[in-house]
């Protein structure tokens, strides 16, 4: 099989500086194309992270803000406002990194063309490490919503984390289009039951029902008359957890059908929508019912029950979000292989990482994040808060990376209002910069010390694994018309252990291959292999198959290493000829009785790959099952 050391092709569709793909109108449907994604389908595979930011997200800002006491509580909205305005700028800028970047992709495609392999790596290995995270933090955070209803449940949390984790990834497996049809239900109930309770809320002179926060203590400070802007920035960059996952969409253009692009931007836009509504009505109730948050009991519990009381519909928003926040796992899932396969394609991964299977789907890269993130499960022992310092700085960094690449962007094509669009992209990158630093230094103690660590090694990872592609293509000369194939003298050797049918037919395919075929047995002093090597050798003039035979003597018992010296020895004495190493071997009619073999192929086969040049060859002899 042939090393694929060939660089991903240009990007088709929309041209640098344009807002909108081309569209030439009626398209016909590919045969992939039922197994890519609609606009709807997109808001519900690549959207979860971000809907169930909405579970988190208010109530970060709230618990910070808290400690200035209900003076501090007033400026919940006024934080949410300036997140929903970088919310804005975010999808705005995403919405023009999907047009200019059809392949998808996102951060790590725009700072490739525009600053630089090296920052592009940064972006890359941010986007990674944010991914994996999501998938933990979030199936997590579904499992504590599950045993905070059921406490029994809370020593197998693990367990019901990794069946979780398997069930999102056998659905992934099938297909992103399966996943989504599989989680458009509960996307659409979380986000109705919200826009619902937000609705019915504004309605309210003041809350319904206040069961869920009593019997448990205030996290509200005390005395506090005024609010710092030290505290309002840590609010900000704690509130801005809730825009985890704007970028996916972005990253996984190549998985909607045509017009991709198109379809993407309108994914982008309706996410963009329903999250900036969400967030602000959440605020709004928030203040309304001058809410304070309790230790126990969620921010979003306590709204649902001074909306709707406490009955079926608040019992209805708890289940929704332990379920969406346990889904909210597919947003990586969906983003994830697809910037691997982009990274494998730039030879920064290894080149399985590109591969497809039938259904569209990075099989590689799919069961790679869930080793991964079962690995953190594991480690975290099932606990969100173990986990939630180390989210999100990833994210971050990815967002201003992107939007200083797309501020050159413009200023490089300089399409008509170009100053505007450079003006908001560089607003959005410094405020996801400081977000960025914030968030950094306000959690670099409780973990966050781990991604700064994480975050340049993924990147000298990716630099090691690039110089090696780079080795390989010139040593096969990649991009140079090779020298024209000739016939060579060919040698084949063919390791042997005594006569059977399996050695007749492997003779009988070494002496088709090569001009010289040697027979090779490995023997061993002992008595007993002493008088076995004597009778093969007797047994061999009596067969007369015209063929050599050598018999090479182990004082180890080793058989790989005399028989790959042996070879060594032979391509150094027949430089001008080709040596091939012909392996037969039984292959067995039932996949269990391949336990019985002594795998001394494999031995040898390893052996000669490891110290010489040889070409190896394994003749397979299949052994049939008799009808009964």
């Amino acid at each position: 099989m042939s090393i694929d050391m060939g660089k991903p092709s240009a990007a088709a569709g929309q041209a640098p500086g344009t807002e909108e793909p081309p569209d030439t109108g009626v398209r016909t449907p590919t045969a992939g194309d039922r197994h890519r994604l609609t606009a709807l389908q997109g808001l519900a595979a690549l959207s979860l992270d971000a809907m169930a930011s909405v579970a988190y997200g208010p109530e970060s800002i709230v618990l910070v803000l808290a400690a200035a006491g209900a003076y501090g509580m007033g400026f919940t909205l006024p934080v949410t406002l300036a997140i929903a305005a970088l919310l804005a700028v975010l999808v705005a800028s995403y919405r023009q990194v999907i047009a200019a970047f059809p392949d998808g992709g996102g951060s790590y495609a725009v700072a490739k063309r525009h600053l630089g392999r090296r920052t592009s790596l940064v972006a890359a290995a941010s986007l990674i490490l944010d991914y994996v995270l999501n998938v933990a933090v979030s199936v997590t955070a579904g499992v504590a919503a599950l045993t905070s209803a059921f406490p029994e449940l809370y020593g197998e949390r693990v367990w019901i984390c990794l069946g979780i984790l398997v069930l999102v990834t056998a659905v992934n497996l099938r297909g992103v289009v399966e996943s989504a049809k599989a989680f458009l239900v509960p996307t659409a109930v979380f986000v109705g039951s919200i826009l619902a309770m937000v609705v019915v809320g504004l309605f309210r002179d003041g809350p319904v029902s206040t069961a869920s926060a009593a019997g448990h203590a205030s996290a509200l400070g005390e005395g506090a008359t005024t609010v710092g802007a030290l505290l309002l920035l840590k609010a900000f960059a704690a509130g801005c957890s809730a825009l985890t996952g704007v970028e996916a969409v972005a990253n996984a253009v190549p998985s909607f059908r045509a017009p991709a692009a198109r379809r993407a931007q309108r994914t982008e836009v309706a996410l963009g929508a329903l999250l900036g509504v969400m967030l602000i009505g959440l605020s709004i109730l928030i203040g309304r019912f001058h809410l304070q948050p309790v230790e126990g009991v969620t921010v979003l519990a306590q709204l649902a029950d001074a909306s709707f009381g406490h009955n079926l519909a608040f019992y209805i928003v708890q289940f929704a979000t332990m379920v969406l926040l346990a889904l909210a796992a597919n947003t990586s899932f969906g983003g994830l292989p697809v910037l691997m396969s982009l990274l494998a394609r730039d030879n920064h991964l290894p080149h399985v990482f590109a591969l497809k299977a039938d259904r569209q789907v990075h099989r590689h890269g799919v069961v790679w994040l869930a080793l991964v993130s079962a690995l953190l499960l594991v480690f975290s022992g099932g606990d969100t808060n173990t986990l939630v310092p180390l989210f999100a700085i990833g994210v971050f960094i990815g967002f201003t990376i992107c939007q200083v690449g797309m501020v050159r962007h413009w200023y490089g094509e300089r399409p008509r209002g170009w100053q505007a669009k450079a003006a908001l992209n560089g607003f959005g990158a410094l405020l996801t910069g400081v977000s960025a630093v914030v968030v950094t230094a306000t959690k670099f103690t409780e973990g966050a010390w781990l991604i700064v660590v994480a975050l340049p090694l993924l990147v000298l990872g990716f630099e090691k694994i690039h110089r090696a592609y780079t080795e390989i293509g010139e040593r096969l000369e990649l991009g140079r018309i090779p020298q024209a194939p000739r016939r060579s003298r060919s040698v084949v050797v063919v390791p042997v252990s005594g006569l059977s049918r399996l050695t007749s037919q492997a003779l009988t395919a070494a002496r088709s291959l090569g001009d010289e075929v040697l027979a090779v047995t490995v023997t061993h002093p002992s008595p007993e292999d002493r008088e076995a090597a004597e009778a093969l050798r007797r047994d061999w003039e009596l067969w007369k198959p015209g063929v050599e035979l050598v018999e090479l003597s182990s004082e180890t018992r080793s058989l790989g290493r005399p028989l790959s010296a042996y070879v060594r020895k032979l391509a150094q004495r027949h430089q001008d000829a080709q040596v091939t190493v012909l392996i037969p071997e039984t292959e067995p009619a039932h996949l269990w009785q391949r336990l019985l073999q002594n795998q001394r192929g494999s031995v040898v086969a390893h052996a000669v790959r490891r110290d010489t040049a040889a070409v190896i060859c394994r003749l397979r002899f299949r052994i049939t099952a008799e009808a009964r």
